[in-house]
C-alpha cells in the first residue's frame, strides 16, 4: 500500500472541510479516559472489470472521498441494548476506511487492506457486529474486517464476503455479523433484531423487478425459457406450478411477461450475461475470467473446422474416423516446461493464463480426450461399453434386472403393452453356460433401462430431425467382475398409435461383417439414449435444478450466523449464477442443449415429466444402490452395504465420499443440537424446511417421502444429502463428461437416421462403408463442434475451485470443536485419495482402468490440491456445482 506523506495535513484539511477525520496521529492525547482505541483491518477488492480495477470508478470513489463521502464502520455491541434504538445493540461512533486517497490502485483487480480505528467504551462490552455505509460512487467487495486487542475480549473476526454498494441503493443498513454461532434462541439480545431484520431484507416484498444491487432470494417457475416473438416453433410451456409439468423452482428476476404471452417472462438479449441473481452469488472475478477465456477458445475451436467444412464436398458431415481425430490432432503444441509455466504464473490477468494453459493443450484445437489418449479404438469394445455403465460419466443408472423378460410400468391403457421382447433364446447363448434363471439367482443379470422414461415422447421426438429409439440393454456380470453385453432392445411406438403398444427389435452382440457393423449402430442408439438422459436427468434435473430451492431457502430463512447456514452454504457457491446462464443460453428454446441433445424442443418437458418421480431422500447414495438393485443392506461388510458388483467404482469411491461427508455432517450437528428438541424448536430450521417442501418444490409437497424435520437424524440426513448432491455426486456426472463424450463417437447424443433395413440403400452403405454409415447416423459435424465445447467447458475446473474438505477461509467459525471436526473430514478425504490411487494400480480391478487404460478419478476429492491450476483433469470433488 501507499502512503501520503503530508497525511497529517490532509487530515487536518479533512477535519476543516468536511468534519471526518481520517485517522489520529501517532501520539495524539486520548480524548476521554473511558474510551478506547480498537484498530480494525479491513480486506476488500475494489469495483472491477474482469480482471483489471474500473480506474473509472476508482478515480470517482476518490472524489467522493475528497468530499466527505467515505465509507463508515460502527460497531453494535453483543452485550448491552438501547433502548432508544428498539433495544437493539448499541452503537459505537462511525469510524471511517483510512488513507483510501493514499493507497494506490493497481492496474490489476485484487485484494487490498486499509485500516480503521474505532472509539470503544468498555461499558459497550464486546461488539458482534457491525453497519456499514458506503458512500462512494462504486461499489467493493467486502471480504473481512478484523478486530484487534478488544478490549476484555481479544480478536474480533469477521468474515463478510459480500458486495457493499452505494448507501442510496439499500432501503436498510448493511449489517455484517463476528464468525460467532448461534441457534436462534441462542443469539444475544442486541443482536437479535439485527439478525431477523437482515432475513426480511433478503426475502424482499415480491414484487419488482430485480436490479443487481438487490440483495433478494425468491421463488419463481420454469418461464423465461420460451421466445414468444419467434413464434409457435419457439414457445415452451412453463415449468413448475403444473400438475403436467412440476419442476423445481428456480430464482425470482422479476422481469415483466411478455408483450405477445402473458404467461412467459421477457427475456435478455440472448448472449446478455446480466440476468439477475443476488450479486453475492455471482461468479467472482477469477471464475468468470477462466469462463470467458474457455468461451473465447472454444468460439475458434468452432469456427476453424467449419471454416475448412465450407470447402468440403459434404458440408456438416465427418466422412471418416480420421476427420473426427483432425479436431483434436495437428495444430502447435504448447510447451509445457517449468519456464514457461513460470512465465504465465507472472501474468497479472487469470482470462489470458487461462489461454495460455501449459498443459500440453495445442493451440486453437480441442484436446485430445481421454478416451481416445491410449488407444484410438478401444471405445468400440463390447467390454469398454459395458464398463461405462460402472465407471463412466453416467454410472448411476444400471441396476439389476430382478424379472425376466423385463417389464415395463407405463400405464397399458396408454401405452399398451410396453413388455421386453428378448427372450432366452437371444441372450443364453452368450451367458457362458448359465441359464436366465440361474443368472437371476445369482444376481448376474443387469441392465440399463431407458424405456420407459422415453417412450411418453418417442413418437414427438422422432417428429424432428431426431430418429431415435427407446433402449433396453442387458448385461451378465463375468467371474472376473467385468460386464458383458448380452442384447439391445430397440422401440418404437406403434404405428397405429400408443395403445397399440411398442414396435421393438432385438440385437446381438457380433463382431464381423454386417453384424459386427449392425451391433456398433446399435450400441450407438443405447448410447444416444443414455447421453441425452445423462446430460437432462442425471446432470442438469438431478443437480442444478433441485438444488437451487435448497439454495434459495437458505438464504431466506437462516442467518448467516445459523450453523447449518454456515456449514451447508459452500455447497451453494455460484449454483444460482451458472443456472442463470443456463436458462439464457443453453436450456432456452433454441439454445444449445436443445441444438445438440436428441429430445431437442422437448427437453424440458420430459425432464419434468420425469421430476414427478423424485424423491429426496432417494438421492442418498445408500438408498439409491439398494433400489437400484445394486447393493443388500450388510452390517458386516464397510458402510453397512454390500455392493453386488464388487468392482463398481463409482459406488466403492461414492460410499467412501458418503460416509466421510455423513460422519462430518453428524459431528457437526450433534455440537449444536444436544437433543431433538433443539431441532424441532429451531425456528429457523422449521421454517427453512416447510419453505423447501412447500415452495421451493411445492410441486412435490403434498409427497410422503418429506422428512418431518422433529429430529436430529433427519436434520443430519438432510444436510448429507444435500452436501452429497451438491459436491460428489455432480462431480461424477460432470467432469467426466469431456474425457468419455469428447469424442462424439463414444458418447453420441443425436441419431439421426433409424437402424438400416435389409435391401435399403441405406443397409448398402452399411455393408459398403460401415464407418462413413455410422458418422452419417449419428451427431452431425456442427452439432458435435457445438457440443464437444460445451462440455468442454463443463468439465473443466476454474483456477479458483474450492474442493471438497478446504474451505474459503480458515475462520469461518470461532467454535473450536466444529473446526476439529472439519479437520478431521480433511484427514480422512486424503486417506480416501491414497486408497483410490491404490485401487486404480490393482490390476485385479478390471473395471477402474479398461480396454482405453483411463483410471476412475472423477470421485477423487482432490483435497490436497492447493495449486489453483484447474483444468481438464478429470478428477477432483468441487464443493459446489459451481459449472
Amino acid at each position: 500500500m501507499g502512503y501520503c506523506p503530508s497525511s497529517k495535513m490532509f487530515n487536518k484539511a479533512m477535519v476543516k472541510c468536511c468534519a471526518k477525520p481520517k485517522s489520529k496521529a501517532k501520539g495524539m492525547v486520548e480524548e476521554s479516559k473511558d474510551k478506547q482505541k480498537i484498530k480494525g483491518t479491513v480486506v476488500l477488492m475494489k469495483k472491477n472489470v474482469l480482471d483489471m480495477n474500473d480506474l473509472k470508478a476508482s478515480l470517482l470513489d476518490r472524489v467522493h472521498e475528497l468530499l466527505g463521502k467515505g465509507v463508515s464502520f460502527q460497531l453494535i455491541s453483543a452485550v448491552h441494548s438501547d433502548p432508544a434504538n428498539g433495544l437493539k445493540g448499541k452503537l459505537g461512533k462511525p469510524a471511517y476506511l483510512e488513507k483510501w486517497v493514499a493507497t494506490i490502485t493497481p492496474l490489476t483487480a485484487g485484494e487490498t487492506m486499509f485500516s480503521v480505528t474505532f472509539d470503544w467504551h468498555e461499558s459497550m462490552g464486546v461488539p458482534g457486529a457491525f453497519l456499514i455505509k458506503n458512500h462512494h460512487h462504486s461499489q467493493f467487495y467486502l471480504r473481512t474486517v478484523t478486530l484487534e486487542d478488544v478490549p476484555g475480549h481479544g480478536r474480533v473476526h469477521f468474515v463478510c464476503n459480500s458486495w457493499v454498494y452505494p448507501a442510496h441503493r439499500y432501503k436498510y443498513d448493511r449489517v455484517f455479523f463476528s464468525n460467532k454461532t448461534y441457534l436462534p434462541c441462542q443469539t444475544p439480545e442486541p443482536l437479535r433484531k439485527y439478525r431477523e431484520e437482515e432475513l426480511v431484507n433478503l426475502r424482499g416484498n415480491g414484487k419488482g423487478k430485480l436490479k443487481e444491487w438487490d440483495r433478494v432470494y425468491d421463488y419463481d417457475c420454469y418461464n423465461d425459457l420460451g421466445m414468444p416473438e419467434k413464434g409457435t416453433k419457439f414457445a415452451r410451456p412453463v415449468l413448475g406450478r403444473s400438475l403436467d409439468c412440476p419442476y423445481p423452482r428456480r430464482g425470482r428476476t422479476g422481469r415483466k411477461p411478455h408483450k405477445k404471452d402473458p404467461n412467459t417472462e421477457s427475456r435478455l438479449f440472448l448472449l446478455s450475461l446480466n440476468i439477475y441473481v443476488p450479486r453475492d452469488e455471482r461468479f467472482n472475478l477469477v471464475k468468470f475470467s477462466d469462463f470467458l477465456a474457455y468461451a473465447l477458445k472454444s468460439l475458434f475451436q468452432i469456427l476453424i473446422p467449419e471454416i475448412a467444412a465450407l470447402f468440403d464436398k459434404t458440408i456438416n458431415e465427418f466422412d471418416s474416423f480420421q476427420d473426427v481425430l483432425d479436431l483434436y490432432e495437428g495444430g502447435v503444441k504448447l510447451p509445457n516446461d517449468a519456464t514457461l509455466k513460470k512465465i504465465r504464473d507472472c501474468l497479472p490477468w487469470e482470462m489470458i493464463r487461462e489461454l495460455a494453459r501449459n498443459d500440453g493443450e495445442r493451440f486453437m484445437k480441442f484436446p485430445m480426450p481421454a478416451v481416445i489418449k491410449e488407444d484410438r479404438s478401444a471405445w468400440r469394445t463390447d467390454e469398454e461399453f459395458a464398463r461405462e455403465t460402472l465407471a463412466g460419466v453416467n454410472p448411476v443408472i444400471i441396476s439389476r434386472l430382478q424379472e425376466f423378460p423385463p417389464a415395463s410400468k407405463l400405464d397399458p391403457k396408454a401405452y399398451g403393452n410396453q413388455k421386453s421382447i428378448i427372450t432366452k433364446e437371444h441372450i443364453e447363448r452368450n451367458m457362458n453356460g448359465l441359464t436366465v434363471e440361474e443368472a437371476l439367482k445369482s444376481n448376474k443379470l443387469f441392465i440399463l433401462n431407458h424405456h420407459d422414461a422415453l417412450m411418453p415422447f418417442l413418437r414427438r421426438i422422432n417428429s424432428t430431425s431426431t430418429k431415435t429409439y427407446a433402449t433396453r440393454t442387458l448385461f451378465l456380470l463375468q467371474e472376473d467382475g467385468t460386464l458383458k453385453p448380452l442384447a439391445i432392445e430397440l422401440s418404437l411406438p406403434h404405428p397405429q398409435g400408443d395403445s397399440h403398444g411398442a414396435v421393438s427389435k432385438v440385437f446381438t452382440p457380433a463382431e464381423d461383417g454386417i453384424g459386427g457393423s449392425v451391433w456398433q449402430l446399435a450400441k450407438a442408439y443405447a448410447a444416444v439414449n443414455d447421453s441425452g438422459y445423462h446430460q437432462l436427468i442425471c446432470h442438469w434435473l438431478n443437480t442444478h435444478a433441485v438444488i437451487e430451492p435448497f439454495i434459495i431457502a437458505s438464504n431466506r430463512q437462516l442467518s448467516v450466523v445459523h450453523p447449518i447456514y454456515k456449514l451447508l452454504h459452500p455447497h451453494f457457491r455460484d449454483t444460482m449464477n451458472i443456472n442463470a446462464m443456463a436458462r439464457q443460453t443453453l436450456i432456452n428454446a433454441g439454445g444449445v442443449l436443445e441444438l445438440t441433445v436428441f429430445p431437442g424442443k422437448y427437453a424440458l418437458e420430459m425432464s419434468a415429466s420425469i421430476y414427478k418421480t423424485w424423491v429426496f431422500t432417494d438421492q442418498a447414495l445408500p438408498v439409491d444402490l439398494i433400489k437400484r438393485g445394486m447393493a443388500v443392506p450388510d452390517s458386516s461388510c464397510p458402510n453397512g452395504l454390500e455392493l453386488l458388483i464388487e468392482d463398481y467404482p463409482y459406488a466403492v469411491d461414492g460410499l467412501e465420499i458418503w460416509s466421510a461427508i455423513e460422519t462430518w455432517v453428524t459431528d457437526y450437528c450433534c455440537f449444536y443440537y444436544q437433543s431433538d428438541e433443539v431441532v424441532k424448536e429451531d425456528t429457523e430450521i422449521q421454517s427453512w424446511w416447510a419453505e423447501i417442501r412447500n415452495e421451493g418444490h411445492g410441486d412435490l409437497k403434498d409427497e410422503p417421502w418429506w422428512p418431518e424435520m422433529k429430529t436430529r437424524i433427519e436434520l443430519i440426513q438432510a444436510c448429507t444429502i444435500i452436501i452429497w448432491v451438491a459436491s460428489a455426486f455432480h462431480a461424477a456426472v460432470n467432469f467426466g463428461q469431456y474425457p468419455y463424450a469428447g469424442y462424439l463417437p463414444n458418447r453420441p447424443t443425436v441419431s439421426r437416421r433409424f437402424m438400416p433395413e435389409p435391401g435399403t440403400p441405406e443397409y448398402a452403405e452399411l455393408e459398403k462403408d460401415p464407418d462413413l454409415a455410422f458418422l452419417k447416423t449419428i451427431t452431425a459435424q456442427f452439432q458435435t463442434l457445438l457440443g464437444v465445447s460445451l462440455i468442454e467447458v463443463l468439465s473443466r475446473h476454474s483456477a479458483d475451485e474450492i474442493y471438497l474438505g478446504q474451505r474459503d477461509t480458515p475462520e469461518w467459525t470461532s467454535d473450536a470443536e466444529p473446526l476439529a471436526a472439519f479437520e478431521r473430514f480433511g484427514k480422512k478425504l486424503l486417506e480416501i485419495e491414497n486408497r483410490i490411487m491404490d485401487r486404480n494400480n490393482d490390476s485385479r480391478l478390471k473395471n477402474r482402468i479398461g480396454p482405453i487404460k483411463m483410471p476412475y478419478t472423477l470421485l477423487y476429492p482432490n483435497t490436497s490440491d492447493y495449486s489453483r491450476e484447474g483444468g481438464l483433469t478429470g478428477k477432483g470433488i468441487p464443493n459446489s456445482i459451481s459449472i
